[in-house]
């Protein structure tokens, strides 16, 4: 069987063998790739990042809001500092229009990997993404 597949393809049994292989990898990583970006952005009708009602926040993120929409004081330094949306994940906009904060994470040593990131002006909070994950993924905040 094997010499009819190499005359009907027009190469040898190896060669068949490695393209076989790489589409089987190829096919491997997109259906991994496509599971992973299913699971780690939820989907809801018209928003692709899914979204998170305010009651749905942990306590801390709901204090981070309140420290937000009263403009500071902030409790970690880099609070409010310019987020470059590198991971490409929230709509685009210009360089300075998003805004970090971090969400306090009970018994960790460091700012721990919850985050809020507002977009637009200082102190409004309509436009707020709540990632509890250091930025690979987010969920848009709803009243």
């Amino acid at each position: 069987m094997a010499p009819r597949l190499t005359h009907c393809f027009g190469g040898s049994l190896s060669s068949l063998r490695r393209a076989a292989a790489v589409a089987l990898v190829a096919t491997a990583a997109l259906v991994a790739g496509g599971a992973q970006a299913r699971t780690s952005q939820p989907e809801e009708a018209g928003n692709p990042l899914g979204s998170i009602s305010v009651n749905e926040l942990p306590r801390e993120a709901v204090g981070t809001l309140s420290l937000i929409a009263a403009g500071g004081p902030f409790p970690y330094e880099k609070d409010g500092v310019v987020f470059g949306n590198f991971e490409r994940i929230l709509p685009p906009h210009r360089r300075g229009y998003y805004h970090e904060y971090t969400v306090p994470t009970p018994g960790a040593h460091n700012r721990g990997a919850k985050r809020i990131v507002c977009g637009g002006p200082r102190k409004r909070t309509d436009n707020c993404y709540y990632s509890d994950d250091h930025y690979a993924s987010f969920r848009r905040i709803i009243d």
